[in-house]
């Protein structure tokens, strides 16, 4: 049964690696690394899962905000990567990992959760494209894989460009 640890205990190249194996070493152009560009993931709600030593998945939460046409922000979770290494992939594996960033997040006050994902996969821990519509990213994406998570039903812009939280 595979460990899980608080992403900040593990080894940062160990993760590199498992990103590249998951999503290929040109996963660095993605309109998500565009939305996170110059912030440190949230040790809180990042965890990797460790069998027999191994790195064999992670997820990462980074800040990031909307802001309106009227400049006014909000801030939001980007959930993501989500990875498993491909020969433990559909083991589950990704299900351990959402579960754990959502009870920690839970715990920390239900912020709104939005990421960049399958809406069939995703659907089943409550993201949706309901209310994204009129978000702007600093990058492509199909607008049916612009997700959000608000269990704590915060107030979002219905428009507005995403982009880093980086204090100012």
């Amino acid at each position: 049964m595979p460990e899980l640890i608080p992403l900040s205990a593990g080894n940062a190249g160990a993760v590199e690696n498992l990103l590249d194996d998951a999503f290929g070493t040109d996963r660095q152009r993605r309109t998500a690394y565009l939305l996170r560009q110059g912030t440190v993931y949230i040790p809180g709600l990042s965890f990797g899962l460790i069998d027999s030593r191994r790195l064999i998945g992670s997820i990462q939460c980074w800040p990031v905000r909307i802001t309106d046409d009227d400049g006014e922000a909000a801030a939001l979770i980007l959930v993501g990567p989500v990875a498993v290494v491909p020969d433990r992939q559909r083991g589950g594996h990704g299900q351990i990992l959402m579960n754990a960033m959502l009870d920690a997040a839970m715990m920390g006050g239900n912020p709104p959760l939005m990421m960049i994902g399958d809406a069939q996969y995703y659907g089943r821990f409550g993201f949706g494209a309901d209310e994204t519509g009129g978000w702007r990213l600093p990058g492509p994406v199909e607008a049916h894989r612009l997700l959000l998570r608000n269990p704590g039903g915060h107030i979002l812009p219905i428009c507005g460009a995403l982009g880093p939280d980086i204090a100012d």
